[in-house]
């Protein structure tokens, strides 16, 4: 029972984070739009990784759900829906993050000047779709 309600707990992250990015759309903060985003995306991961029963203490699930596809641990169907889920978990990693968060130390670029419209809008259409797909495959959706 434990781990459904961590499932549901990430879920929840997922869809409260998604809701403030597509805010900051709006508001046309796109640093802040892009900082949420990657928080769906690795919230969104993290319960699909955990569907299986591994554990939510990583902040790279794409690593792990890759594993799971080449050990043949999940269907091809379920494999799938995972390889759909993989770019974005290694677009926005913890190092994009890092980015949104800091900016680039080395060449003292400012968060807000790393990250525009277009990167907003990237960020959150990639964010939609790991929540749409976490969804389907927890069931919800």
């Amino acid at each position: 029972m434990k781990l459904q309600q961590d499932i549901e707990y990430r879920l929840e992250l997922a869809k409260g984070f998604l809701s403030e990015a597509e805010q900051d759309e709006t508001l046309q903060r796109w640093r802040a739009c892009v900082s949420s985003s990657i928080l769906v995306i690795e919230n969104a991961g993290l319960a699909v990784l955990m569907l299986f029963g591994v554990s939510p203490f990583t902040h790279k699930p794409g690593g792990h759900l890759s594993q799971l596809i080449s050990e043949g641990t999940v269907s091809s169907g379920v494999a799938a829906q995972i390889e759909q889920l993989l770019p974005e978990l290694e677009k926005y990693d913890s190092h994009e993050k890092m980015l949104a968060k800091y900016g680039d130390e080395s060449t003292f670029r400012l968060p807000w000047e790393i990250y525009g419209a277009e990167e907003g809008k990237a960020a959150l259409d990639a964010a939609r779709k790991c929540m749409r797909i976490s969804l389907a495959m927890a069931g919800k959706g």
